[in-house]
């Protein structure tokens, strides 16, 4: 377990922000986390859906059990955090 920063960029939002997550963390805990800075805030809540990440300009999103540390994820990285059909 260890703190490791990434940069949020969640759809919907005029906002990239710095997001401190932590090594062991799946996807779906990272999606938990940035949507917490994002949804209700600066985007709307989409209930029906799930959020995905993805490297910033990749097409194809990491598994949802995916963890931080699995993944080759470099601190700093850009990910995009995508609102996807469940």
């Amino acid at each position: 377990m260890a703190l490791f920063p990434v940069i949020s960029n969640f759809q919907y939002d005029f906002v990239l922000q710095l997001l401190p997550v932590d090594t062991d963390n799946t996807m779906d805990e990272v999606a938990a986390a940035a949507a917490h800075h994002s949804v209700g805030r600066r985007v709307a809540p989409r209930p029906d859906k799930v959020v995905r990440v993805r490297r910033q300009g990749d097409e194809q999103f990491f598994p949802r059990d995916a963890r931080l540390h699995e993944t080759g994820i470099k601190p700093m990285e850009t990910l995009e955090f995508i609102f996807c059909d469940r």
